[in-house]
């Protein structure tokens, strides 16, 4: 077992507002991820020593679109109409489609049966299919309440450079905030900062440092 500091945190303005470096609960917060020079796996990074936080104040989040109003990037009917599927229940998922499209990403492949047990104690998830193939998820678990963490930002190689990275994590957030959950985190390695820094996230707020206890298990 080995305790592992997360490098960093990035921060969407503002002052973090809470006692002792905890954000107040007016704020969202989570790390990041969006490789350039490889296929992206956007979150649940492999190597949480090289893990960065992202962190964004829930006003302005508000101001970008990204919350329950709707007024995404891509709208359902421009996704509809590329033939992308939007899902967020575990009704009719393919998980050897899914971990295919881990595989791609540079994931280590996951026993179905592990997989499926992760799913079913996920309590909010999108994922996206194009002729009945997963090319795009997402998944946030947490307490349903305060606190959530984001895992397994995955786009297929073949559909990246399109907006739909920021599609599936735009809603994915509206879902979590239509929750009234306040506190989001996201685990994801530093060259995909670039990801997020369009949506006006910055480093380190307020100095405020992640850190994560990590156990090496199989698959």
């Amino acid at each position: 077992m080995a305790c592992h500091r997360v490098s960093s945190f990035v921060a969407l303005g503002g002052a973090l507002g809470g006692r002792h470096g905890v954000p107040s609960q007016d704020h969202i917060f989570f790390p990041c991820s969006t490789a350039q020079s490889r296929p992206r796996s956007f979150a649940g990074s492999k190597n949480p020593r090289k893990s960065p936080c992202c962190f964004a104040q829930a006003a302005q989040l508000e101001a970008l679109g990204i919350t329950e109003t709707g007024k995404f990037s891509m709208s359902d009917d421009d996704l509809s109409s590329r033939g992308f599927q939007l899902h967020r229940s575990l009704d009719n998922i393919n998980l050897d489609d899914l971990n295919a499209l881990f595989v791609k990403v540079g994931f280590p492949r996951r026993q179905n049966e592990k997989l499926l047990r992760a799913l079913e104690h996920t309590g909010t998830m999108l994922w996206v299919t194009k002729a009945g193939s997963v090319i795009a998820f997402a998944r946030a678990t947490g307490d349903d309440v305060f606190n959530a963490i984001i895992w397994d930002v995955v786009v297929d190689p073949a559909f990246q450079g399109i907006g739909l990275g920021k599609a599936v994590m735009e809603r994915l957030m509206a879902d979590l905030t239509r929750k009234g959950i306040t506190n989001i985190v996201l685990y994801a390695e530093p060259n995909v900062l670039g990801f997020y820094k369009p949506l006006g996230f910055v480093v380190d707020p307020d100095g405020i440092r992640a850190m994560s206890l990590s156990r090496r298990r199989r698959a």
